[in-house]
């Protein structure tokens, strides 16, 4: 089976030595085991849907959707508390039911992750877009105000996209060219080289580099 992606969860981060003894700064991610839901192609874009993690037993079924609960109930899985769809580059579908697990990537591989950014809630424009501020001296009442935004007689308006204070963080993330470190199956554990956007337990989606990283450099990889 071609690459596909796979749903995760950030654990955190530690750090691990190389063949040279060098430090590495590694992240540590929860990578399935996943089911396949459905799968549909539009195209020559084939997609997956993926559940993850089983509804806790102590929930109620009726707290599950009715439409979701009869999927679940078909294909004979445990109800997942995720379901996101992935890309999938090969026409060899996976059967429906089946797990995908964190050894379809191996040590070497490239991968980009998407995640959900920290929060930092509503933030001023000096630490939302780096402005220098204004006068510290001579009276200045200004030092980490707006300032003026107009522009003048033409156009007459504020521009649009102007960088102005507001809210900060929570956006999908996705950085790419991200490089495997370890993998290890049994624990559904993938260990990938330097951060990765979010915080403890944020969900995760795992694929492969779509750029060309055969020309990446280790050194050169976050």
């Amino acid at each position: 089976m071609q690459t596909c992606g796979i749903l995760g969860r950030k654990l955190g981060m530690t750090q691990v030595f190389d063949e040279n003894g060098t430090c590495i700064a590694v992240t540590l991610i929860e990578a399935g085991p996943c089911v396949v839901l459905k799968s549909y192609s539009k195209g020559d874009i084939f997609k997956l849907q993926l559940g993850f993690e089983d509804v806790k037993k102590t929930s109620k079924e009726n707290r599950i959707k009715k439409p979701q609960l009869g999927q679940f109930r078909k294909i004979k899985v445990a109800p997942k508390r995720i379901i996101k769809e992935v890309k999938f580059s090969s026409k060899e579908v996976p059967a429906i039911g089946s797990e995908i697990t964190a050894d379809i990537f191996k040590k070497g591989d490239y991968v980009d992750i998407r995640g959900t950014s920290i929060g930092k809630g509503f933030q001023g424009g000096m630490k939302r877009w780096h402005w220098a501020g204004g006068f510290k001296t001579h009276g200045s009442t200004s030092h980490r105000r707006v300032g003026s935004i107009g522009a003048s007689a033409y156009p007459s308006r504020v521009v649009k996209g102007h960088h102005m204070p507001g809210h900060m963080g929570n956006r999908k993330v996705t950085t790419q060219n991200i490089k495997v470190i370890e993998v290890v199956a049994g624990d559904n554990l993938l260990v990938v080289k330097g951060a990765v956007v979010g915080h403890k337990n944020n969900l995760l989606v795992i694929q492969k580099a779509i750029k060309k990283h055969g020309q990446i450099k280790d050194n050169e990889t976050k």
